[in-house]
């Protein structure tokens, strides 16, 4: 029953939401069934009718596909009006319904903003570069100003802390009692022999000790370590971040805050909407604001050169896993390598397997770029990440395959011919990767999709997991979960197979079908996994929808100029200049759809933020909102933790830390000392009120920080 209503409550956004930022909705049906029955009706007879291919002489390859593309059409043909003319429709159709789906959307975010149950981030604005004053604390510095400019909403804040090295000690003592809980259950189901374990490095040398008493020993060190270095954060001032989340009596109030600028100097008091607790990514904060723009500079750099040199890692693993070198670093297996079936296997294995390697890893490698960047939002990091790969897709899946060569050739035959010739390369070859794009469709995109459903990779990962990695209940846990979407790379393949669907539906239409069987199951797979398989790490309120429609515009474009460049080619005098006209209104559909829509997207309207605050002060009059929002963004190092199952508060208010204490249950395992003098935290914090949940939630959320250990005191600090 409780599965029932978690599935119901799932549905009622996140599914909408999550199956829109893929791109794989029935509007994308709808888009491409019209435009697969005219394309293949009109189209394939008029070029099949024209029979320029059937003629030609016997040595040239010709495919029956080719008989069915525009290459069939002879030059300075009148059917090119034909192309031009259903370039038009379905360019039409396309905006058409990618402004009702903008629109829907768009609504749909702003209902669910409305009616959705309170939510700290409604209240939250987090700032950054706030400046420094000598002879003030940064805590200081804040209150000071806000309750200057906004007197009247402003309630307090919470300070961010740079505890990087804390969260490591923190990692590591969640290792040892995992290490810790399995060694006490090997123990109770052999209770006639002791397990031990070697103290050396990494447990490989060493003498031999009880393990049970190794492990409690070690994390008892590790807890005077974590609460020294915890003291030395609350009391050294520069420990103490300039960035802070600040809390407001209503939404009106925090969104005026998040949306104006707040000092006449606009590279200070930065402010912008906090994430939900669950999606701040808290390492970033510790970034300071002047390295960022470095950052993103060094990033972007890196990520072209990636997009256009990424032969070069892979020619470097590869040169590693070719024979030659394997004999070198290895050369006791030079006479199994040359047996004549090992040899022929890893020459036709190895490469394959370090592009696939490769590849495989390249999602992550992108992620790795967007964290360095500084973003403090998991979904914004989903965003640049998908953006990244994205790139990567188009140069090196599409237009790699459409021009012979690795991308960094194209680049430089790019770079030495004019750019008013680039479309006209490249759509010279278009027809000719028909065949191609549709193996690679049936290949990758047909049996990624079965394979999303079976679900393989996961299943694999868990068995493997579960052999050589599971040592608890927890640890199994762990390897069971199943994930949230995958946006960074879903979204791009999707966008790709968009892309392929647009660019042939003129020049080849029967690759439409395969395009059109592939959003069908995609619909089909991603509404099943979204509504029963996958775990919402975060609620983006469909923030990622501006990018998909920016990708499939794009993908508009590229068909267009493609279509442009091939009908130079052709002669086609008095038909082609019909079209240069079409980019253009593209483009403007685009710049009209984001200033209409895409503030729904940036910014809250305040009137719908200040007919929440009445509707909400009307039917909970005597809502405490500063004990509600008082512990939200409470940085992990003041989060609870336990002392053998007793909970443990932390309080921060303005002058010092008390904790409330219960004494453990057994003497020799004392908690260690929690009073710690502070001479400016961030503001009051209250009793904390039980959290919150939303309409789709059922279950504590991620950031509630707290951890049920057996023993002894387990701080949690949690990313």
């Amino acid at each position: 029953m409780l599965n029932k209503v978690k599935q119901q409550q799932r549905t009622q956004f996140f599914f909408p939401s999550c199956i829109k930022e893929l791109g794989v909705t029935k509007n994308h049906l709808n888009i491409f069934v019209p435009i697969t029955l005219v394309a293949l009706l009109v189209l394939i007879p008029v070029n099949v009718s024209s029979g320029t291919l059937f003629f030609l002489k016997k040595e040239l390859v010709v495919s029956d596909i080719d008989k069915l593309s525009i290459s069939n059409v002879p030059p300075k043909s009148i059917r090119f009006f034909v192309h031009i003319a259903l370039e038009y429709l379905f360019t039409i159709w396309i905006c058409f319904l990618l402004y009702k789906e903008y629109d829907h959307i768009a609504s749909m975010r702003l209902h669910f903003l409305a009616s959705q149950r309170r939510r700290v981030d409604q209240f939250a604005v987090v700032v950054r570069n706030i400046p420094h004053m000598s002879g003030h604390t940064i805590s200081d510095t804040v209150d000071s100003f806000f309750q200057t400019n906004h007197p009247e909403h402003y309630i307090g804040h919470q300070a961010v802390y740079n505890a990087n090295k804390f969260a490591k000690f923190a990692k590591r003592r969640d290792r040892l009692q995992n290490w810790l809980d399995y060694y006490q259950l090997k123990f109770e189901r052999h209770p006639d022999k002791r397990p031990t374990v070697k103290n050396g490095f990494l447990g490989f040398w060493g003498g031999k000790v009880d393990a049970i008493e190794y492990y409690k020993h070690s994390i008892k060190e590790l807890d005077t370590m974590m609460t020294m270095e915890r003291q030395k954060i609350i009391k050294d001032p520069k420990s103490i971040l300039p960035v802070a989340f600040l809390s407001f009596k209503s939404r009106w109030g925090a969104s005026v805050c998040a949306q104006t600028q707040q000092s006449k100097n606009p590279t200070l008091w930065l402010t912008d909407w906090a994430p939900e607790p669950r999606d701040v990514y808290w390492q970033n904060l510790a970034i300071p604001f002047v390295s960022l723009n470095i950052r993103k500079l060094i990033i972007s750099l890196s990520v072209f050169a990636l997009v256009f040199f990424y032969m070069i890692p892979i020619a470097f693993v590869q040169s590693l896993a070719n024979l030659e070198g394997l004999e070198r670093v290895a050369p006791f297996l030079r006479p199994v390598i040359e047996l004549k079936f090992i040899k022929s296997f890893l020459q036709g294995f190895l490469p394959g397997l370090a592009l696939k390697i490769f590849l495989y890893i390249l999602p992550t490698v992108l992620m790795i770029m967007s964290k360095i960047e500084g973003y403090i939002a998991l979904s914004t990091l989903e965003r640049k990440t998908a953006a990244k790969y994205y790139y990567f897709m188009l140069v090196n899946v599409f237009l790699g395959s459409i021009v012979t060569g690795t991308a960094f050739q194209q680049l430089h035959a790019f770079l030495h011919q004019s750019p008013t010739q680039i479309p006209r390369t490249i759509g010279v070859s278009i027809p000719m990767k028909a065949t191609f794009f549709m193996t690679y469709i049936m290949v990758d995109g047909w049996a990624g999709i079965a394979g999303e459903i079976l679900r393989l990779k996961p299943l694999v990962i868990y068995h493997l997991k579960n052999m050589f990695l599971v040592k608890t209940e927890r640890d199994r846990g762990k390897a069971m979960d199943p994930g949230s979407v995958d946006f960074p790379e879903t979204i791009p393949s999707l966008q790709l197979y968009f892309l392929l669907g647009i660019v042939y539906a003129v020049v080849t239409p029967i690759l439409l079908p395969f395009v059109l069987v592939f959003f069908a199951f995609a619909y089909l797979v991603y509404r099943h996994q979204i509504i029963n398989v996958y775990n919402q790490q975060y609620e983006s309120a469909a923030a990622f929808w501006p990018l998909v429609h920016s990708r499939i515009i794009a993908s508009l474009l590229i068909s267009q100029l493609l279509l442009l460049g091939l009908l130079s080619t052709k002669k086609a005098a008095k038909s082609t200049p019909l079209l240069v006209i079409l980019p253009i209104l593209t483009f403007a559909f685009h710049k009209f759809c984001q200033r209409r829509f895409e503030p729904a997207f940036r910014k809250y309207p305040l009137e719908e933020a200040m007919s929440k605050d009445l509707l909400e002060k009307s039917t909970e009059p005597d809502l405490n909102i500063e004990a509600y929002l008082a512990d939200a963004y409470l940085h992990p190092i003041f989060r609870s933790f336990e002392v053998d199952d007793e909970l443990v508060e932390v309080r921060v208010d303005k002058h010092q830390t008390n904790v409330a204490d219960s004494q453990p249950s057994e003497p020799s395992s004392p908690s260690p000392p929690h009073h710690v003098q502070q001479p400016s935290p961030p503001h009051h914090i209250h009793e904390p009120s039980p959290p919150q949940y939303s309409e789709y939630q059922t279950s504590p959320p991620s950031y509630y920080y707290q951890y049920h250990p057996p023993s002894p005191p387990h701080y949690v600090y949690q990313y």
